[in-house]
């Protein structure tokens, strides 16, 4: 994998419930990543949660640390969710569950993406 920046890389993901798209995206002194489900994401902090419930959207996100940032997608599998939109919340995504389990919550519900 190359440090070159700006960088993006998209892969698909496989869980219990189906399959997700995971996304990392990488520029100077920043990054997030995303797990994108047919149903909704879950990220990182960078979302905006207030935005996202404004248009209905299901969104969980997990926060990292300057010091542990959440970089690929895969970080968010044990990352601890700290906000989620009302979408999310009625999918039953709680805060402080792992990413991982909030990701099978939204392919419960949202059916299995194809990845395209």
């Amino acid at each position: 994998m190359s440090d070159e920046l700006p960088r993006s890389t998209r892969r698909n993901l496989e869980f219990e419930g189906g399959s997700a798209i995971g996304i990392s995206n990488r520029w100077q002194q920043g990054q997030y990543c995303t797990i994108l489900t047919e149903a909704g994401i879950v990220g990182c902090g960078i979302y905006d949660l207030e935005t996202a419930a404004e248009f209905g959207q299901a969104i969980a996100i997990a926060k990292g640390t300057p010091d542990h940032p959440l970089v690929e997608p895969e970080d968010l599998f044990e990352a601890k969710i700290v906000g989620a939109t009302p979408g999310a919340l009625a999918m039953g995504i709680e805060v402080g569950m792992k990413g991982r389990d909030a990701v099978e919550k939204m392919l419960a519900v949202g059916g299995v993406s194809d990845g395209d």
